[in-house]
């Protein structure tokens, strides 16, 4: 049977960037059985954007892309969950890779690759490729043992999330959803970060300090709050031994 792709993308009061989103999405090469836009909220045209692109529309009032993501995951269909921003802007195979990655492999659990910056100047999108994204693919995945998941460009088996549910922090305030994710994969999942696997996503969060420090605090507020329920280290051992010779290999 068919693998059933659904693609998730959470949006507040972000209608024009939107609106790219779904253009690019509705021209994919192998097209998603199912768009779902999670409207957080919004007092603009989100809800009147995604209906005009023949999305589903699931409301999540309560703020927060941690709450909008989850309630997306949790409405989709698909035996697939991809996950974009309304920001990012796929390529027109991003669908058909995707989906072709969890069909040749029925042990890959979640998929992610890196983002490619449009917007802000030269030196913004110099820093965001070359400084930010590479120090959270490459040392985030060293510290955890395993690789990340990037929330504009990601997806995950549904059965996958059925037990990741369950330890995300969805309910809690700054909390960065796809380094929660990461964090609370378990041990055993397969996770593969493909670098060549590349969207378009704006350069919006690194046009100023204060936006960047931010993003950065949200982040360490993340680590925090899973380095309270398991240390890092713990965390890391088991991913290795599911890794080990005769163990459960499908870590990565």
């Amino acid at each position: 049977m068919s693998l059933r792709l659904s693609v998730v993308v959470p949006s507040y009061n972000d209608a024009v960037m939107l609106e790219q989103c779904l253009h690019a999405l509705v021209r994919q090469t192998r097209l998603p059985d199912e768009i779902v836009v999670v409207d957080n909220g919004s007092t603009d045209a989100t809800v009147d954007v995604a209906r005009a692109a023949g999305a589903r529309i699931v409301t999540e009032p309560r703020r927060g892309i941690p709450l909008a993501t989850s309630a997306g995951f949790d409405a989709a269909v698909g035996d697939i969950l991809g996950r974009l921003d309304a920001d990012t802007i796929p390529p027109v195979d991003w669908v058909a890779r995707v989906h072709r990655a969890f069909a040749d492999d029925s042990r890959l659990d979640a998929l992610s690759g890196p983002g490619r910056f449009y917007g802000g100047n030269a030196a913004i999108r110099w820093y965001a490729e070359h400084v930010h994204m590479p120090m959270y693919y490459r040392f985030v995945a060293w510290v955890l043992g395993h690789d990340v998941l990037y929330g504009s460009n990601l997806a995950i088996r549904a059965s996958a999330w059925r037990v990741l549910r369950k330890h995300v922090h969805r309910e809690l305030p700054d909390v960065t959803d796809d380094l929660d994710l990461t964090i609370n994969l378990q041990p055993g999942m397969r996770v593969r970060f493909d670098p060549s696997l590349v969207v378009q996503v704006s350069a919006r969060p690194f046009e100023s300090w204060a936006r960047n420090n931010a993003a950065v605090g949200m982040a360490r507020h993340t680590a925090l709050v899973n380095r309270r329920e398991v240390p890092f280290l713990e965390r890391r051992r088991a991913w290795v031994a599911s890794r080990a010779p005769g163990g459960d290999r499908r870590a990565r």
